[in-house]
């Protein structure tokens, strides 16, 4: 029984198509300087649009060779939850709501919750 053992391919470890007649994308190198002097060298497609800059495995910000840094943008700050609040109402407001919530707290009738 041991020599009529099935033998056969493993399942998804190895391809059957071969790499005849594939043509490949062109492809250029971009290199990428790191302050802490790393060098990384990244492949891209001919027709894609190469960044400008690239994050290092170190974290840092590294960028493009022969490549001049870009300026920031300038944004908003982020919306905090508290100015948010101030949109809705106003400081007397919620000087207001809180002295109601206090009194109601301090008279029992509102239980402090943990």
């Amino acid at each position: 029984m041991a020599n009529r053992s099935l033998r056969g391919m493993r399942i998804g470890s190895q391809s059957m198509e071969s790499e005849d007649g594939v043509d490949f994308a062109p492809r250029l190198q971009a290199h990428y300087d790191c302050p802490n002097g790393h060098t990384i060298i990244l492949p891209f497609s001919v027709e894609a649009d190469v960044p400008v800059t690239w994050e290092c495995r170190c974290g840092a910000e590294a960028l493009l060779r022969d490549a001049s840094k870009p300026e920031a943008k300038t944004g908003k700050p982020p919306r905090t939850h508290w100015d948010m609040l101030l949109e809705r109402r106003t400081i007397g407001e919620l000087e207001e709501l809180l002295d109601e919530r206090l009194d109601l707290l301090r008279s029992g009738k509102l239980r402090r919750s943990a």
